[in-house]
């Protein structure tokens, strides 16, 4: 049996059913919203407010061991999120194939699989900022991020550029439009790409609309901002 899934955030109802099946391995709540536009920089405001961090993320020990740190907003909550171990969990239930596919879906997009998911319900805000990691290889940032826009299908007005953060990482980052076909609603998302030894790794802010994305983009900054390659 095989099926079909589309992107990650835009499919609501498989995400509800995945979340059932791994016994609530992590809750999608980006889509579902009404907002419309083009990419923006986002307000001023938004980008320059001072944002208190909550604590750092990515050494061992941190609520999410990854091959980067960086700084999360206070009251953001992380998690950790072991993809092989869920995909592998998912494929032996007694429905495999259906449950597999919805685990392929919401852990893996494009050359990476999801390893942190920093909720930002706790500071009164609908959204997440999702860490993604991949395996070592050719493939350099933008070529990784490029990948993993076009995986979340129906996006469009990508704007890429490079950037050089004030701890001395380089990567590549992009600010595009996603349109769930299944709700008919469009709202911005943002992404950055790194490499590293162990491979590339990708921060994705969503959020449930517009809005919300320009509300939580301090949070955003502040991780590009502190971010270190360990």
């Amino acid at each position: 049996m095989q099926v079909r899934v589309g992107s990650v955030r835009g499919r609501v109802i498989l995400a509800v059913m995945l979340a059932a099946a791994l016994g609530g391995c992590a809750q999608s709540t980006d889509a579902g919203a009404k907002a419309s536009g083009s990419p923006s920089s986002g307000s001023a405001g938004a980008k320059s407010a001072a944002t208190a961090s909550g604590g750092t993320v990515g050494p061992s020990g941190s609520a999410c061991e990854l091959p980067v740190s960086f700084d999360i907003a206070k009251r953001w909550k992380a998690k950790g999120i072991d993809a092989e171990k869920e995909l592998s969990k998912s494929s032996k239930g007694s429905d495999g194939d259906v449950t597999g596919a919805l685990a392929d879906a919401f852990l893996r997009q494009g050359p990476v699989t999801t390893a942190c998911e920093i909720d930002a319900k706790p500071a009164g805000k609908i959204g997440f900022l999702r860490v993604w990691t991949g395996k070592p290889g050719d493939a350099d940032a933008r070529t990784v991020l490029r990948q993993f826009v076009a995986a979340e299908d129906n996006t469009s007005k990508e704007k890429y550029r490079s950037f050089k953060t004030a701890t001395g990482v380089s990567g590549v980052e992009v600010e595009y439009v996603y349109t769930s076909k299944l709700l008919e609603e469009t709202k911005e998302e943002r992404a950055l790409a790194v490499s590293t030894a162990q491979g590339p790794v990708v921060l994705h802010l969503g959020g449930m609309d517009t809005a919300e994305h320009h509300a939580m983009l301090p949070a955003y900054e502040l991780a590009k901002q502190t971010l270190r390659i360990l």
